[in-house]
């Protein structure tokens, strides 16, 4: 990892993303440390998906803690798999259910972002669509037909309506159908009326009529995709990626905290009603091909007054058992913690992020290994950061040490630290822990040294 390049655009937005405290779209890969346990079980989700199963996974932890990079990180080894992914977060605009098309708003920001390995960073619907037909004339022509024959064109045809046909059996699939149908028939020709027809069919598939009636004028099907039954169609698609070639579809979506913020108890139960429908098809086997990976706070997930512990149907399901404290992780339920992560994996960032510095910005960080470790341990030297403090918080102050030195050449780490030019954005403020404390993580009691550079293990 140390010696490869990395493109210049990737790596660019790389370092603004994360100065910012923003999760990279692109480029997670090369700053990943730790977390192998978590990606190896939502890996395993991928190859579940692949067999034609589903799955749900709750990733839940603190504001910085990694949700949305871990997220965005699956993501991008599962594009790399050759799965289809969707992705979007949750907003007062975006929700699973609601009036004023805040459901359907959701579909679209996931439509939006579809991504495939042709489109790793979105618009993937009509690559996808695209790509199917382009395959299927493809394997036509392999088989001795010839493109320009009438055996050729009704064979291709034949081919669509029995993927068409598929699809009718599930719950929307005939006007889906009818839709993939409309854009292989307009796909033909090469006119202004059938470039037309091929938009109007994108635009039923990204949900973006509002009306049955401008729905069927335009293209003769009967329904579209609206806030009562967007995740039916989220269902059929995966099917669908599947059928043409893809492994599954992965949907992640972020920020569900924000039903937990939604004031209306009615509008909020509403939507915990709808997750507990699309929980129990995930794990009822009921959404073949489909993984849905959702990112939340611990107060989202546990408050018994507003979170999803207030929807007694589904704190029964993602509650943990009374037999997993004492420290012990489990992997395999639907809810997976964030823990935090170890100083020595801290120490492995905090160096790669110094490499990538010193890649982008072609210089030599005046960082030794010595005052990175001095940097850690003024980190994790305030009262709770043992269990309080989160990456975010460490790399945006670190990479604010690296920018400073870059364009302070007569700076030194010892005087940008020590002068207070960076105030340290730790959990909690307080005096230095003694040499030995006794700290509880995760409900288990250890004794932890001051950390040094001896303890560092890469």
């Amino acid at each position: 990892m140390d010696e490869q390049k990395i493109p210049k655009r990737i790596l660019n937005s790389l370092m603004n993303s994360i100065a910012a405290g923003v999760v990279p779209r692109t480029g997670a890969p090369y700053i990943a440390i730790g977390r192998s346990d978590e990606i190896a079980a939502l890996l395993g989700d991928l190859e579940l998906i692949n067999e034609g199963g589903s799955s749900m996974r709750f990733i839940v932890g603190k504001y910085g803690s990694g949700k949305s990079f871990l997220m965005q990180l699956i993501r991008s080894y599962a594009v790399e798999r050759g799965f289809v992914c969707a992705d979007c977060d949750l907003s007062p605009e975006r929700r699973f259910c609601g009036g004023k098309g805040t459901g359907v708003a959701t579909y679209r920001e996931l439509i939006k972002n579809l991504s495939s390995k042709a489109a790793p960073d979105g618009g993937a619907l009509t690559i996808i669509v695209s790509k199917w037909l382009s395959e299927l004339r493809s394997e036509l022509a392999a088989s001795g037909l010839e493109p320009a024959s009438p055996q050729f064109d009704a064979e291709l045809k034949a081919r669509v309506y029995v993927l068409g046909r598929e699809l009718e059996g599930h719950v929307g699939g005939f006007d889906f159908a009818r839709v993939l149908t409309l854009y292989y028939e307009a796909s033909r020709f090469d006119s202004d009326e059938a470039e037309a027809k091929r938009s109007a069919c994108l635009r039923w598939l990204r949900g973006e009529f509002a009306t049955k009636t401008e729905a069927r004028s335009a293209l003769g099907v009967g329904d579209i995709i609206n806030d009562d039954n967007w995740y039916d169609y989220v269902k059929l698609l995966a099917v669908f990626v599947r059928k043409i070639g893809y492994r599954g579809l992965v949907v992640f979506i972020d920020e569900c905290v924000n039903l937990y913020k939604i004031s209306n108890r009615i509008s909020r139960e509403n939507n915990y009603e709808k997750l507990l429908s699309m929980f129990n098809d995930a794990l009822g086997g009921r959404a073949p091909g489909l993984a849905m990976i959702l990112g939340g706070t611990p107060q989202f997930l546990e408050d018994t007054r507003r979170g999803l512990f207030s929807y007694e149907a589904l704190r029964s399901r993602l509650a943990d058992s009374r037999f997993s404290g004492a420290g012990y992780r489990n992997m395999l339920g639907p809810v997976i913690r964030l823990r935090r992560l170890s100083d020595d994996e801290l120490f492995a960032l905090i160096a790669r992020i110094t490499k990538l510095h010193a890649q982008a910005y072609s210089w030599e960080p005046r960082v030794t290994t010595e005052e990175q470790v001095e940097f850690l341990k003024i980190c994790l030297a305030r009262a709770g950061a043992d269990t309080m403090i989160t990456p975010r918080e460490i790399i945006r102050d670190y990479m604010q040490v690296l920018n400073i030195l870059l364009q302070n050449p007569d700076a030194t780490f010892a005087e940008i630290v020590g002068s207070g030019v960076v105030t340290l954005k730790t959990a909690y403020n307080g005096e230095n822990l003694p040499p030995e404390v006794e700290t509880e993580h995760d409900g288990d009691k250890s004794r932890r040294k001051a950390f040094t550079l001896e303890d560092i293990e890469i």
